[in-house]
This record gives C-alpha cells, sequence and structure tokens, in this order.
C-alpha cells in the first residue's frame, strides 16, 4: 500500500493511493504517524471496507508521514560517494541525526540558508520503522520492525557541515526544509528487495545521480540492526541510508542557487521536484 497526507501545512489529512485512485482514511486514523503504525494502522486499513474516493487534483502533497520522532541518517554509505568526499568507506556506519522538524513535502519549497554557499542534493532511500528495535540480535530480525519506504533528498549544506561544523555533521543538515520525504510511504511487502533500487537525480532537468541501493556499503537490514544497539527505533523513526555519487560536494557540479529546481526519484517510491529560494 502507498500511504500519503494531502492538505496545507499543519492540516495534511490521511490518504490511501491506489491503482492511481485516492481514498480518504480519515475514518480509520487521524493521521499516517508513530501512532498509526505502532497500533496496528496497516492492518486496518487493509481491513477496511467502503472507504471514499477522493480527488487530490491540486491540492499540496505533504510529507507521507507526521511527526517522525528522529531523523537519523547514514554518511558515505556509497563507496563512490565517499570517494568523491576526499574520504576511505567507512568500516562502521557513520550517524548523525537531522532535525525533525526539517521534514517537508515532496514538492515543497526548499530554502536556502542565509550565508549559505555550499547547498547541495543527496537523493536517498528512507526507511521509516515500524516496531520498537531495540538490541535486535540479528540484521536478520530487522526487516520485521520496518513499516516501509519512503523517497528522501538529504539537503546539505557543505560549509556548515564541514568547515564550520565543530566535528559533528548535523550543522549542516538541519536548516529548515532540508528534508522533502514522499510522496509516498510503501509499505514494505510492496518492496521485494530494498537493495534492488533506482535511484536517480536532477538539477535543471540535468542528470545529477544514477546508481542503485544495491551498491550500499552497509545495507538496510544491517542499519537497523546496527543502529539498535545504540539506540532504541520507535514506529515512526525515520533512517536516512545515504546517498550515491554526483553531488556538488564532488566538485563536477555548481552548488544550488535560488531559482534551481531540483527533483529526485526511486522506483516504486515516486518522484519530487523542489525549487529552491533563498531564506
Amino acid at each position: 500500500m502507498k500511504f500519503m497526507r494531502v492538505g496545507p501545512v499543519g492540516q495534511e489529512h490521511p490518504v490511501l493511493y491506489a491503482d492511481g485512485r485516492h481514498f480518504d482514511l480519515s475514518s480509520v486514523t487521524d493521521d499516517i504517524d508513530g501512532e498509526f503504525l505502532a497500533g496496528d494502522g496497516v492492518q486496518r486499513v487493509r481491513a477496511a471496507t467502503d472507504l471514499p474516493e477522493i480527488d487530490v487534483t491540486g491540492r499540496r502533497v505533504g510529507a507521507p508521514l507526521a511527526r517522525p520522532g528522529v531523523v537519523l541518517c547514514v554518511g558515505q554509505n556509497y563507496a563512490a560517494h565517499a570517494a568523491e568526499s576526499g574520504a576511505e568507506p567507512p568500516t562502521a556506519p557513520i550517524i548523525f541525526y537531522k532535525a525533525p522538524n526539517t521534514v517537508v513535502g515532496p514538492y515543497d519549497e526548499v530554502l536556502i540558508p542565509r550565508g549559505s554557499t555550499k547547498t547541495d542534493w543527496e537523493v536517498e532511500l528512507a526507511v521509516v520503522i515500524g516496531r520498537r528495535a531495540r538490541y535486535l540480535a540479528s540484521p536478520a530480525d530487522a526487516l520485521d520492525h520496518i513499516a516501509g519506504y519512503a523517497l528522501s533528498n538529504d539537503v546539505s549544506e557543505r560549509d556548515f557541515q564541514l568547515s564550520v561544523s565543530g566535528g559533528q555533521w548535523s550543522k549542516g543538515k538541519s536548516c529548515e526544509t532540508f528534508q522533502p520525504l514522499g510522496p509516498w510511504l510503501v509499505t514494505a511487502d510492496e518492496v521485494d528487495d530494498p537493495q534492488a533500487l533506482r535511484l536517480r537525480s536532477w538539477v535543471n532537468g540535468e542528470p545529477r545521480q544514477d546508481s542503485s541501493t544495491k551498491d550500499m556499503i552497509f545495507d538496510v537490514a544491517h542499519l537497523v540492526w546496527h543502529l539498535s544497539q545504540y539506540t532504541v527505533l520507535d514506529p515512526g523513526d525515520v533512517i536516512n541510508t545515504g546517498t550515491p555519487e554526483g553531488v556538488a560536494l564532488s566538485g563536477r557540479f555548481p552548488y544550488l542557487a535560488a531559482g534551481d529546481v531540483m527533483e529526485v526519484e526511486i522506483e516504486g517510491l515516486g518522484r519530487q521536484r523542489s525549487t529552491l529560494a533563498n531564506a
């Protein structure tokens, strides 16, 4: 199933997208959030009958998940991206936090921070937790704790991240609007293999990234298991799993400027289109 949230900022309501049609989920849940996922919300939607069909034409599409508890991110999880960043591939996952209030919809405006000269794009597979994960015994246990997957753009400011970071990356990751998410939360049963998804990005229509999640250094199951050894993952938490090569940090492309248009896509998870503006 594919879940969406449609409506003005702060007034989104839950929608099921199926076979090109949209169905109102207000009779099943108030929102698509951690409480919905923890409370067997997916199963309740499966059991629902006579959901009213709605027309979402012209309406804003919000992030498909409301109020994530945390947004955890994995750095340099594709070997080629690590190389273009001037780093050796990590021997253990590099983890940083992104402020949850950075999450915006897949077509919302993205703001270049004041003083920024190096705002960058990063197409990523986002994992959404559906069951609490705490000290999982092995990676084999991890996939049962995943509610689904979403398309993510881990927008970054590289000077904030690297030059004035004080040694941590979150300063360059947590600027407002720096986490476009969606358009859908796709349930895990619809993704046959999270390690076989094509990721792509474009800036102003020109190709930037084109890779596959099979090139991850640490796969999705390993990441969820690994994180559960250090923190408790709760329903509704989001994990950005890293980006492939082809970002501006490589030196091969210019950084983003006001008026630029970013597009990112993962097969089966949808496509985003974000226009840049100055904060």
